[in-house]
């Protein structure tokens, strides 16, 4: 039996995205954290009810310190929202017989090259690629029509990824790869190499249960051309006709079930190349780290967060309920690096932040941190998520902020 205010682990959240927590409170969730290495404890938001710190770079000791808490005070439910996370949260929820992505299915939604034999093998439209098992095995991908994508099979955003446009500089790209992904993420197995797809790009955000994917809404992210394809935007809903938004629905849900993510939450990218979609990849999770949560909320009224929390504890999430009824529009615009170095000063997020149009900035980096150059991954300075009446609204608002924030940096020696 659920108790009258479920305890659900959740595991490397970020902080700093308020509305995450609010949905948890007002949905009736106690959660216990497990921060990220180096997090600010010292004001922890209300549904936070415990800290559990654990190192995932050890699995077994992890799981084990998990299954001690859970003797000293079960908890009903494991979840995270932090793409590196989710193999780790798999096992967890196995281990203590919790609801949760099948093992098997959260190893291959960490694994692109495994993700797209998988839609190959159903029939579904993504890029042709190739998996290079080692650096030296490179020219493996040759027979790739260029301009190509490099990108390491277990990375996430962006890190490691380049737009090569010629064969005479894929090895560089491979070899660059591989060894930024080795010291960001501590291991690589394989980098994916695929065709470069023209067309703009989309996110989808879905939230199965049972078997049914609902489709909560579809944002568009621009048309990114590299070669380190930064995140810039995202405007939701996206304006598309009536059969676009069919078709893109129907290859979304047929991926999510060729790859078996059936239950709970899930961040698809696509292409759409002369109308048609095209699949670049899926996270078994709420896109941005929580940030599509706002957006879905703001666009549909589905609350993502709840949603995900009602399922890691074995309930019917509400988005599956009834209607999903679109309303008003909402965007993220990704503030660009825009250099490299150390951070001397950002200025204008202030008075961003006191735009009418705007419920948050999320700030990541600040004064004092270093940047490195692309392909290698620092972070994104901040998120500015806002509300508007229209898509259009939020296109022109996000036309606006390059001009209204400066990020300034210390000269380097080189």
């Amino acid at each position: 039996m659920t108790p009258a205010r479920p305890r659900v682990v959740l595991v490397h959240p970020r902080l700093g995205m308020p509305w995450v927590f609010d949905s948890a409170a007002e949905a009736g969730f106690d959660l216990v954290i497990v921060p990220r290495p180096g997090e600010d404890l010292t004001d922890l938001p209300a549904p936070v009810v415990d800290v559990l710190d654990l190192d995932l770079d050890d699995p077994e000791v992890a799981i084990g310190r998990l299954r001690r808490a859970f003797a000293r005070r079960p908890f009903q439910g494991i979840a995270t929202f932090f793409e590196a996370a989710v193999p780790f949260t798999a096992r967890a929820a196995a281990a203590l017989g919790l609801p949760g992505l099948p093992v098997e299915v959260a190893r291959t939604v960490r694994d692109k090259g495994a993700m797209r034999r998988a839609w190959a093998a159903a029939g579904l439209h993504s890029p042709r690629f190739t998996t290079v098992a080692s650096p030296r095995q490179w020219s493996a991908a040759l027979d790739l029509r260029f301009p190509v994508v490099v990108k390491p099979a277990n990375g996430f955003s962006s890190i490691a990824v380049s737009k090569v446009d010629d064969p005479a500089h894929l090895e560089l790209a491979v070899v660059a790869a591989w060894d930024l992904t080795r010291r960001q993420l501590g291991g690589i197995e394989a980098v994916v190499v695929e065709e470069f797809l023209t067309g703009p790009e989309y996110a989808v955000e879905a939230m199965g249960h049972r078997g049914e994917t609902r489709i909560c809404t579809i944002g568009y992210k621009g048309e990114p051309q590299g070669p380190y394809f930064e995140e810039g935007c995202y405007q939701a809903p996206a304006d598309l006709p009536a059969d676009t938004v069919a078709a893109i629905e129907r290859e979304v849900t047929a991926a999510l079930a060729a790859i078996g993510v059936t239950d709970g939450p899930s961040h698809t990218e696509l292409r759409l190349v002369d109308g048609r979609p095209y699949v670049l990849e899926t996270g078994a999770r709420i896109g941005g780290s929580g940030v599509s949560s706002y957006l879905t909320r703001a666009t549909a009224g589905v609350d993502l967060v709840a949603d995900a929390l009602r399922t890691a504890v074995g309930a019917v999430p509400h988005s599956h309920l009834g209607p999903i009824t679109p309303r008003g529009a909402a965007g993220n615009y990704i503030v660009p690096c825009g250099g490299q170095g150390v951070i001397t000063a950002i200025d204008g997020l202030d008075a961003v932040a006191a735009h009418p149009d705007v419920d948050h900035v999320v700030q990541m980096l600040h004064p004092g941190d270093r940047v490195r150059p692309y392909p290698d991954f620092s972070g994104y300075p901040a998120f500015v998520l806002s509300r508007h009446a229209e898509v259009k609204d939020a296109m022109a608002f996000h036309e606006q902020l390059p001009g209204m924030v400066r990020i300034s940096y210390a000269r380097e020696d080189r």
